[in-house]
């Protein structure tokens, strides 16, 4: 099977810097689209960032020229890297893949589609 886990996320000054990871395990032979999602509290799952598998970006207005978005393969790894962050800015982050292609042991290869992560809190105090 495969997993998704988010780290680096907590309590940081309104101004400050955070840098969101996201690792993938698993037998993984490729991961296409790479997303972050942000859920704030009482409010609904908003796309934040995006890179493909080819390294084109894409950003949320609200976080344009703040966050940057990135990967590196090699480590099955996506970085979510926020600066000049704001209290709005608080919200559970969340790691998704469009789509994953990995080996089973009994099934062979397989593939996972719109596969998120358990999430990690973010807080910016003013």
């Amino acid at each position: 099977q495969v997993q998704l886990v988010e780290s680096g996320g907590g309590l940081v000054q309104a101004g400050g810097s955070l840098r969101l990871s996201c690792v993938a395990s698993g037998s993984i032979l490729a991961i296409n689209t790479i997303n972050w999602y942000r859920q704030a509290l009482g409010k609904q799952r908003e796309l934040v960032a995006t890179i493909t598998s080819a390294g084109s970006t894409n950003y949320a207005d609200s976080v344009k020229d703040r966050f940057t978005v990135s990967r590196d393969d090699a480590k099955k790894t996506a970085y979510l890297q926020m600066n000049r962050v704001k209290p709005e800015d608080t919200a559970v982050y969340y790691c998704n893949a469009d789509s994953i292609l990995f080996t089973d042991q009994v099934m062979g290869t397989r593939g996972a589609y719109n596969y998120f992560g358990q999430g990690t809190q973010v807080t910016v105090s003013s």
